[in-house]
């Protein structure tokens, strides 16, 4: 597990006493907090083992091919089912289930004899196997094409291999913003 070992530079001219370090530390937090963000879970699979995880780093990258690139930190179990594998899937939550986010933040309890990841129904996707949970609005599942290394993250660019709607496409989506979680800065 990653340890904080204080506030990181650079810093702006002026700053640079600890205590001024620190101050502007929480004020670059605050900032790059309210930088919309939508909050998902993505699931990963090697073999047998699965996970799926909260995550809010997650964007489209390109159109042609269909890039979608998420951020995970280096020491998260899902990291290392996806750097093995080269897959994942992208959940794209409803809004009204706002509470499913909380259940993803460690490694979940899976279930496959249930077809349950922490008590959610989910199904392996058809072109990667990575879980889809059943109860998301969209989902997309991605072939991991590159990996960059971003300070305790990586970044993995996966490009679109099979998505669907399992809700109607008009149902509200679940941002970051919506829960009193926050994460970033």
């Amino acid at each position: 597990m990653a340890t904080k070992t204080g506030p990181v530079g650079p810093f702006p001219d002026g700053i640079e006493t600890d205590e001024q370090k620190e101050g502007y530390d929480k004020l670059r937090r605050r900032v790059l907090w309210k930088m919309p963000s939508g909050l998902y879970i993505i699931g990963s699979r090697a073999g047998d083992r699965r996970n799926g995880m909260t995550a809010n780093w997650a964007t489209q990258l390109s159109f042609d091919p269909k890039l979608i690139g998420i951020g995970l930190e280096q020491t998260a179990f899902t990291h290392e089912l996806i750097a093995e594998a080269r897959a994942f899937s992208l959940n794209i939550i409803d809004r009204e289930d706002r509470a499913i986010v909380r259940k993803f933040v460690k490694p979940v309890e899976v279930d496959n004899d249930a077809g349950t990841m922490s008590g959610f129904p989910f199904r392996d996707g058809t072109a990667t196997g990575t879980p889809v949970l059943t109860q998301a609005v969209a989902w997309v599942e991605c072939e991991v094409r590159q990996d960059v290394a971003c300070g305790n993250h990586t970044l993995f660019l996966g490009e679109v291999v099979n998505c669907g709607f399992q809700k109607p496409e008009e149902t509200e989506v679940l941002r970051m913003e919506d829960t009193r979680m926050n994460y970033g800065g």
